[in-house]
């Protein structure tokens, strides 16, 4: 049912007219390491269709690797761009240390902050469909979230590509939306208002970070299906696991009711498959009658394949350029996501045995929401 209401409101989003509101607005890109596709994914933030924007890459210094392609990208932008330097953190996560000090050095005209990662390619629309929805005072940011393609088919990227999957429908219409790092809208007065600055000052996290300012001042946060944004991916089980443990134990950190219910969810899903796997199986080599103990079993995993299967639906709608790719693709999602509960699972396990990750090569310890310690010497 959720999935449904979910694919409704995605197409009554497709269909609105983002209107003529096209504030002076600020895209601030944190960069740091090369990656597959980054000059094309750089490129891609300047040639949005919004009349009036500048970009400002940041990295941390003038010796990270991507700064020539950075400077290159700039050099060849048709709108203004800029390559900033934002010196080491301390105390704090690199890529909200970018992120302060590119606020910081913004000309007081921009009225609009627009937060988006490096590693996406959004479409020439996603600009002004993102800033838009921020003339109703209501919302105090607006969100969209990260669709994965794998480049090869290797398990870890399979994995990591239906891990990632459900996370798109766990934001909708309603309900508590958090802010996605990679994708963010807001209005520099509510930036300000909010106190981002200071919720930013010892946090490894941009965007829970930036949701529980706007909490605290009782601003909504609105998800906008129709700018997802493609990521394309590769990785191997070190790689796997380094994401997905991170992303969950920032979760824990920074938003401990989020993580509460997930984490009790999917330790009940798991219980209950194996338990009921189990007592099938142990009926089926007794030889007495097991189908309704094998229907029990194995009915969520057939209602978690539906699901995807409409997911795989909505987002090859959303995303009509790489249709073709997510459709041949759509196995993925409704064979392996099934199992990624017990991913899920381990992830969750690994956030209450350590408080520290690794973050595009630099560790960091999550002492508390309001303490980061950075462990890899500057």
């Amino acid at each position: 049912m959720q999935c449904v209401l979910w694919l409704t409101y995605a197409k009554r989003r497709m269909m609105l007219d983002p209107g003529f509101y096209a504030p002076r607005t600020a895209v601030i890109c944190p960069c740091r390491g090369l990656e597959q596709g980054l000059e094309r994914n750089l490129v891609s933030l300047c040639e949005f269709d919004h009349q009036n924007y500048e970009v400002f890459f940041v990295l941390a210094s003038e010796s990270d690797p991507a700064t020539s392609t950075v400077k290159r990208v700039v050099s060849q932008s048709r709108v203004k761009a800029h390559a900033l330097f934002a010196g080491r953190p301390e105390g704090r996560g690199e890529k909200v240390n970018n992120l302060i000090h590119a606020v910081s050095q913004l000309p007081p005209e921009f009225e609009v902050l627009v937060f988006v990662d490096s590693d996406g390619q959004p479409g020439k629309s996603w600009l002004r469909r993102m800033v838009a929805p921020l003339h109703d005072a209501r919302y105090g940011a607006a969100t969209t979230m990260r669709w994965l393609i794998p480049n090869h088919n290797n398990f870890p990227t399979l994995l990591l590509t239906a891990w990632n999957a459900p996370i798109v429908t766990m934001l909708g219409e309603k309900g508590n939306n958090f802010c996605w790092g990679g994708g963010t809208s807001i209005r520099k007065a509510v930036f300000e208002q909010s106190g981002v600055l200071e919720e930013w000052r010892h946090s490894v996290s941009d965007d829970y970070s930036l949701t529980n300012a706007l909490d605290r001042i009782g601003k909504l946060v609105l998800f906008l299906p129709e700018c997802l944004i493609v990521s394309f991916v590769d990785t191997n089980f070190d790689g796997l696991l380094e994401f997905t443990n991170r992303q969950i134990l920032i979760t824990r950190v920074y938003a401990q009711k989020i993580w509460g219910i997930a984490a009790a969810t999917h330790f009940l899903f798991c219980l209950t498959f194996t338990l009921g796997l189990i007592l099938t199986l142990g009926d089926v080599f007794a030889g007495r009658p097991s189908l309704h103990l094998a229907g029990l079993t194995f009915l969520p995993l057939l209602l978690a394949s539906l699901r995807s299967a409409l997911r795989v639906v909505a987002v090859a709608e959303l995303l009509p350029a790489y249709r073709s790719q997510i459709n041949a693709q759509s196995w993925i999602y409704i064979t392996i996501g099934v199992f990624i509960p017990f991913l899920y699972l381990v992830n969750f396990v690994s956030s209450l045995l350590s408080r520290r990750i690794r973050w595009r090569g630099i560790r960091y310890e999550l002492v508390s929401s309001q303490e980061t310690r950075v462990l890899t010497p500057q």
